[in-house]
């Protein structure tokens, strides 16, 4: 199985790793309308994150996986510094959607050993789907492992 690792530390290096063509082509889209639209719940936490525009103000859509843990919620970046992170980190709100079923709220973006627990937490759940989009070979890397890869997927609690 192929990895995509970067050896450099340099985190404006690794600002953003561009999703495969099916996804941004094919799967995006159908969960927007799916999950975003018709408020279909695949029972793995698809949610459509809406923020606004830094620049435009016009608010973008985009499929997230919801991790619920210890009746927390988060989200985290898989592909790195997408737009959506950088909204976010802006406007510091944004939206989740599943059909008519809106939860506005506002965001915090962990550091430290918070964002170990959450993102080795997300990755144990979510293994199978971001196993490429990461560069270790398990979710159960020590720590020190996790930490070297962690600088390139922000996570954010939903508050």
């Amino acid at each position: 199985m192929k990895r995509n690792t970067v050896t450099t530390t340099n985190t404006s290096a690794l600002a953003h790793r561009q999703p495969p063509w099916i996804m941004r082509h094919v799967f995006d889209p159908l969960t927007l309308l799916l999950v975003g639209k018709w408020g279909m719940d695949d029972h793995n936490g698809t949610r459509v994150l809406e923020v606004r525009g830094r620049k435009s103000g016009v608010w973008r859509a985009t499929p997230v996986r919801l991790l619920e843990l210890d009746e927390r919620r988060y989200v985290v970046a898989m592909y790195g510094e997408t737009s959506w992170v950088k909204n976010l980190r802006s406007r510091g709100r944004g939206r989740l959607r599943m059909g008519s079923h809106v939860l506005e709220f506002r965001v915090v973006e962990l550091a430290g050993e918070e964002k170990l627990k959450v993102l080795r937490t997300y990755l144990k759940r979510y293994w199978t789907l971001v196993a490429q989009m990461i560069a270790i070979q398990s979710p159960d890397v020590t720590d020190e492992e996790l930490a070297q890869v962690a600088v390139r997927h922000p996570v954010f609690e939903l508050e």
